[in-house]
């Protein structure tokens, strides 16, 4: 299979034409975000965040220093879990996209299946490898957090996998499900 080309900002009919399963090469904006950011991201109002969350991407890492010479350090995927509790906030404020490892709870599937959003899933332990695909990186909101603070990154055909569509199609779900119905014969 082709990896699709997309470009970030997400445009809605991008993301309603992705399904679970189809392999991306991303390209354009994304902004990094973890748990301490998303916590301070879902208290305040859509106008009042720190970017532009229309169409937006947001990738699950806290990126290690930059080495002389490199835009950025080791930038892997964390654990998406822990966003959990502010996702449908954010896909509710326009969120469109975001980079992850691991599965997504009920409720944040409702909330891109209800909004329109989509759930991407990088390869995790390739941190230094994704990297790679980063061509810049500004900190744009609080730099207090160190390397929890929200970045944007340029980034060119970043390799992702669709993990959830915004029809509620899930990747790992459905993996379960193949692997019960095989080990049940």
């Amino acid at each position: 299979m082709t990896a699709r080309r997309i470009s970030a900002p997400l445009a809605r009919d991008e993301v309603l034409a992705l399904r679970a399963g189809d392999e991306v090469l991303l390209s354009g904006e994304v902004f990094t975000a973890r748990d301490a950011a998303h916590q301070r991201l879902a208290a305040l109002a859509a106008g009042e965040l720190p970017f532009d969350i229309s169409g937006a991407v947001i990738y699950y890492v806290g990126p290690t220093p930059a080495k002389p010479g490199s835009v950025i350090g080791s930038a892997g995927p964390t654990s998406s879990y822990r966003m959990d509790a502010y996702a449908p906030t954010l896909i509710d404020m326009g969120l469109a996209g975001m980079i992850g490892k691991g599965s997504r709870g009920d409720q944040v599937i409702d909330a891109m299946r209800r909004r329109g959003a989509v759930y991407f899933g990088a390869i995790g332990g390739a941190g230094a490898l994704l990297a790679r695909c980063v061509t810049a990186s500004e900190v744009v909101a609080y730099g207090d957090l160190g390397a929890e603070a929200i970045r944007r990154l340029a980034v060119r055909d970043m390799p992702l996998t669709v993990i959830a569509d915004c029809l509620g199609n899930d990747l790992y779900a459905r993996g379960r499900e193949d692997f019960l119905r095989f080990a049940n014969g």
